[in-house]
């Protein structure tokens, strides 16, 4: 159903992968998913088909491509986690919104954007700062509190889980704190409740539904003009 494509960034004219999977049916909308360090695995390319399903074309834009090109083989790559935390350390964020950016303009409308993890900071941060996004559902960022001094500039809302070690409850509350009316949900699960490596059914069934009834809601709104 997907397939590996080329794009070239509007921010420096970078030419970066994506994973690409067409609706097969009535189309939704374009959804942008963002992944989290492990990179476009075959989980992300996995989940992308599963919401291709539902209607959604979709495009997995692989955002540390400037230091580790490629699609991984595994969802789980220790050997390379070195590689890919310094890769997301030192990602300049400016740069990585155009790849984004290209990503939502490479789809027709409305768009709407997904991310896990580092992937879900990358959602919040398109959230302020991309056009054309029409909502956004941000999974267990972890440098979300960092950025809470952002705004969303498109319905927003942000799933984490309770025991999370990664994201303590303390970040948490200070991006309800600056954000009052955002919609936090927090799981009985751990951190990456989503992927293979600490799935939690009933957190990710709960968060896929949630996310896909924000989708259904921003799209009707656009299709009616507010």
């Amino acid at each position: 159903m997907g397939e590996a494509i080329r794009l070239k960034s509007r921010a420096d004219g970078f030419e970066f992968g994506a994973y690409h999977a067409e609706a097969p049916d009535a189309r939704r909308g374009g959804l942008v998913m963002l992944h989290a360090i492990w990179g476009v695995t075959p989980h992300l390319r996995q989940l992308a088909a599963e919401f291709a399903e539902d209607g959604y074309e979709v495009i997995v834009p692989s955002l540390l491509d400037r230091t580790d090109p490629g699609f991984p083989d595994r969802d789980i790559d220790e050997a390379a986690r070195a590689r890919r935390m310094a890769g997301a350390d030192a990602i300049d964020w400016t740069l990585a919104m155009g790849d984004i950016q290209t990503a939502i303009l490479a789809l027709d409308g409305p768009v709407f954007a997904l991310g896990f993890c580092f992937g879900g900071t990358a959602a919040w941060l398109a959230a302020a700062r991309c056009d054309g996004l029409a909502a956004a559902s941000c999974f267990y960022g972890g440098g979300i509190a960092a950025h809470a001094d952002e705004t969303p500039r498109c319905p927003t809302i942000l799933h984490f889980g309770k025991r999370d070690p990664l994201v303590p409850l303390t970040d948490v509350e200070a991006i309800g704190a600056a954000h009052p009316d955002l919609p936090i949900y927090l799981y009985e699960a751990g951190h990456a409740f989503m992927a293979p490596s600490d799935y939690e059914p009933d957190s990710a069934h709960l968060g896929r539904l949630r996310t896909l009834q924000l989708f259904h809601r921003a799209a009707g709104k656009a299709e009616m003009g507010s």
